[in-house]
């Protein structure tokens, strides 16, 4: 991806979390410049990866395979500075139509929430033994009410409503079409993008960046020691 894309990128996300009325926090505004003055003080956001990250799967087509998400609070799996906090909490931005890929986590288990824009439409898979895709029903929690779902059947969430995604479920989702851009919320165990992901087609988690301007803020993945 471009850096001049990613840039616009995250200024209309701003715009469109301004909308909803939904404020990040002002760590999501610093620069290069910023992030230059900043010591040991800073180190829970360099160390947990608060902030932005934005992938679009290694498939050159954003708009398509893609998905833009902000770590508001997160823990650590391993360093024992953070073990206090053993959860999670993101703002996730998805298009209409764009997919992020089926995955399912080793270990972490988490809520995905339709805060508010158009309805979020997933579609479910239990894993086999070997890391396949299951014939048999997933069945989930919905708002507290246990739902049944096909595999390879389709879940559609309008604002409001969440689901609790457990460990090794296979899940892909994206904006359900003519409903606009959804704002979702995910509230998880501690979060490891580095490792507790497993796509069902190998991806690229992180985007190669072609620079072809300045950062306009850094990605979770940037930051300076």
């Amino acid at each position: 991806m471009k850096r001049s894309q990613i840039n616009a990128l995250m200024q209309e996300t701003v715009a469109f979390l301004d909308e909803q009325n939904f404020k990040l926090p002002p760590f999501a505004f610093w620069g290069p410049d910023v992030w230059a003055t900043k010591g040991p003080e800073a180190d829970e956001i360099r160390d947990c990866m608060l902030g932005w990250d934005l992938t679009d799967f290694g498939s050159g087509d954003f708009a398509r395979i893609g998905l833009i998400l902000f770590t508001i609070r997160n823990g650590h799996h391993t360093d024992l500075r953070y073990r206090h906090k053993p959860y999670c909490e993101k703002a996730l931005i998805v298009d209409e139509g764009q997919v992020t890929p089926m995955h399912f986590h080793w270990s972490k288990v988490e809520d995905i929430i339709v805060r508010a824009g158009g309805n979020l439409a997933f579609e479910l898979y239990g894993a086999t033994e070997d890391d396949g895709l299951s014939n048999e029903d997933a069945t989930v929690s919905v708002d507290g009410e246990l739902t049944k779902v096909k595999a390879g059947g389709r879940l559609v969430l309008a604002p409001g409503q969440s689901v609790c995604l457990p460990a090794r479920l296979y899940h892909k989702f994206w904006g359900e079409p003519g409903r606009g851009k959804v704002l979702v919320g995910e509230v998880s165990k501690v979060n490891d993008d580095r490792t507790d992901n497993r796509f069902h087609e190998p991806v690229g988690r992180f985007p190669q960046i072609e620079e072809d301007e300045e950062p306009l803020y850094l990605l979770c993945t940037e930051y300076p020691r």
